[in-house]
């Protein structure tokens, strides 16, 4: 991030969840001050041990007077609802002045099937699940209340996020996880991001602001979900996982719409960013450093504890 964008800059996140905990660190070291909502005050009080300042808050409740005071960025990493996105409602669908740039955390599933091809952020929206439509809905609402105002915006559109600290192949397959199948279905992949990735996207975005932007966050390879399962089975030395056809109606509920959508992301927009490089461009290198730290023992790994994340 360039030295002027770093003076005297605060970062509200609607959220404080598994990706700021990964974000925290990286604000903290370019001298930006980070606070934001947490629904439960064990993990609040979490969070102000790391110096962060907490508002307590859930989706429909007023938010407490002053809690964007001296804001100056705000990332959302909230859900959407039908009618969109409840964060900017609270707000009364107007941003507090001093807003200079918003990052809102989207997903990769407002694209819908495409049926296995290549697509770049100019690829048509086809939403089709409650909560891609909600996202598009956000997206639009956030558009309108940036330009109104006059800040910059990022729609990041995240693939899955995976890392330490439960969020891995490794912890599925230990933990028995319905999900830990390797289920075949011809042709189908998957886009991911390590979540250190993550971080260091929207912190490059913050730095780096252009408008209406909307970015594509997932890595190189686009990828299986069981050559994904299968590689961490290897890496870890645990037996392979047990591999089944595709069959929707044996799968839990949600996992088989997954399974209905086929896209590979293209990322050019996400390494054009000043200063931003793929630090795990795939899931093996990604794995390997996760299995790595958890080798090494934990006070090299993040800490991504259950009361925070």
């Amino acid at each position: 991030m360039p030295e002027h964008a770093r003076d005297c800059r605060h970062l509200f996140c609607f959220g404080l969840g598994y990706t700021a905990v990964h974000l925290a660190p990286r604000l903290q070291e370019a001298g930006i001050a980070l606070s934001g909502t947490c629904r439960e005050a064990g993990k609040g009080a979490a969070w102000r041990r790391r110096d962060a300042g907490v508002t307590l808050w859930n989706a429909g409740e007023v938010l407490p007077r002053g809690a964007l005071k001296g804001v100056t960025d705000i990332l959302v990493s909230v859900p959407p609802d039908a009618e969109g996105c409840p964060a900017l409602r609270v707000l009364g669908g107007a941003l507090p002045e001093g807003i200079g740039w918003v990052g809102y955390l989207s997903s990769s599933a407002v694209y819908g099937d495409a049926g296995g091809g290549w697509i770049d952020e100019t690829h048509p929206p086809a939403p089709r699940s409650r909560d891609a439509q909600g996202r598009m809905i956000a997206e639009a609402q956030w558009s309108a209340a940036c330009a109104r105002a006059g800040a910059a915006l990022d729609r990041m559109r995240l693939s899955g996020i995976y890392g330490p600290g439960g969020r891995s192949p490794f912890d599925r397959l230990r933990g028995g996880d319905a999900r830990a199948r390797a289920i075949i279905k011809p042709g189908q992949v998957f886009n991911r991001i390590h979540v250190d990735d993550a971080a260091a996207a929207i912190l490059a975005a913050m730095g780096a602001p252009d408008g209406d932007r909307a970015l594509n966050l997932g890595d190189d390879l686009p990828a299986p979900a069981h050559e994904v399962l299968e590689h961490a089975a290897r890496l870890a030395g645990m037996p392979a996982p047990e591999r089944s056809a595709f069959d929707p109606a044996g799968l839990p509920p949600g996992v088989a719409d997954f399974y209905a959508e086929n896209r590979r992301l293209r990322n050019d927009r996400l390494k054009a960013l000043p200063g931003f490089v793929l630090k795990y461009p795939d899931y093996r290198r990604g794995l390997a450093a996760i299995l790595a730290a958890e080798n090494a023992g934990p006070e090299v790994l993040p800490r991504t504890g259950a009361s925070i994340s």
